[in-house]
């Protein structure tokens, strides 16, 4: 087969879970100001002045976590088997890229057991392993563990029979 019609037996992007959509964080940070503001307003009221400011500085701490949260989740990770090799494209949030391709034929899936959160994902070739979907649940590394080597030994069967 010509490099152009290779057989893709596995094509997935990981990408961490987002727990909070861009409106559902315009609302929580519009619900913080409010109260912060209120709060604020009221102890200024009583005559403490200074507390209008730390409310301030509680209200920037709470957004500044969101977007560094928000920053975390733009990682990925595509993982790609065919025939011949298994491509790993890794983008972390900081938009810096690796590109590694690995001969199917000699590559492992390894899953540590018992499934943990730090149980990790390693797709290794010899001595070298990565670790890919740190970001994922334990039972979602399983599953992708399980595709993995089910594509891969359909990759290996591709290879043999030609």
């Amino acid at each position: 087969m010509s490099e152009f019609q290779e057989t893709i037996y596995f094509d997935a992007l990981l990408t961490p879970n987002r727990s909070l959509s861009p409106r559902g964080f315009a609302i929580v940070m519009a619900v913080v100001g409010t109260l912060s503001l209120f709060c604020g307003v009221a102890f200024v009221s009583m005559g403490a002045f200074p507390i209008l400011g730390f409310f301030g500085l509680d209200t920037l701490a709470i957004y500044l976590a969101f977007r560094w949260s928000f920053r975390q989740q733009q990682e990925e990770t595509r993982v790609t088997v065919t025939g011949k090799s298994l491509f790993l494209q890794h983008r972390k949030s900081d938009g810096t890229k690796r590109i590694v391709e690995l001969p199917s034929a000699f590559i492992r899936v390894e899953l540590d057991e018992p499934l943990t959160t730090t149980s990790w994902l390693r797709i290794a070739h010899g001595r070298t392993a990565y670790v890919i979907g740190r970001f994922l649940t334990p039972h979602e590394r399983k599953t992708l563990a399980t595709a993995l080597r089910s594509a891969i030994l359909n990759a290996r069967a591709e290879r043999h029979s030609a």
